[in-house]
């Protein structure tokens, strides 16, 4: 197991914060352990025509994602980091990937200050009106994660053979 995605010996007994910020960590280092070792080229390998998913273009979309959820936490409007829908999937094939990368690292070290600046009970009216708390973001950003991870894991096989949880 990647020592990044070490699950601590007492995550059951975790309080609530710690087991929801433990599992996005773990998440989000599994897209990373599903990203190492890979060339350039092998990370902008796209799934299967038509579609456009790529290892690449999911950490593109997550940084977005972290972006476009926590921004507004931090009392600024969110900045769109890939222009028009699905864009961080398309022009992949020459996205500078040490870019794309240390972008999505950036923005995470961003999110985990915001996250711990807050209370998991905190609610924030989003611009378009919707109120949702802390607790939520959390949640839906293991979701997020999840689903992308899953996507990982076959485009991983797909490249190399590998694969594992």
């Amino acid at each position: 197991m990647n020592p990044d995605r070490a699950i601590p010996d007492d995550m059951y007994q975790l309080g609530e914060r710690e087991l929801l910020t433990t599992m996005l960590d773990n998440h989000r280092a599994t897209l990373m352990w599903k990203c190492a070792g890979l060339t350039d080229d092998q990370l902008r390998l796209r799934a299967v025509e038509p579609a456009t998913l790529s290892l690449i273009g999911l950490v593109r979309h997550l940084t977005g994602v972290e972006e476009g959820w926590l921004a507004e936490w931090d009392g600024r409007e969110p900045t769109v980091i890939y222009e028009g829908y699905d864009a961080s999937f398309n022009d992949v094939d020459s996205a500078d990937v040490a870019a794309g990368l240390a972008a999505w690292r950036a923005k995470v070290d961003e999110s985990r200050r915001i996250v711990a600046a807050r209370t998991l009970a905190d609610v924030l009216r989003y611009s378009d009106g919707s109120e949702v708390t802390m607790r939520y973001v959390l949640a839906h950003l293991i979701e997020e994660y999840a689903r992308h991870n899953g996507h990982a894991d076959l485009l991983r096989q797909r490249i190399d053979g590998a694969t594992g949880e």
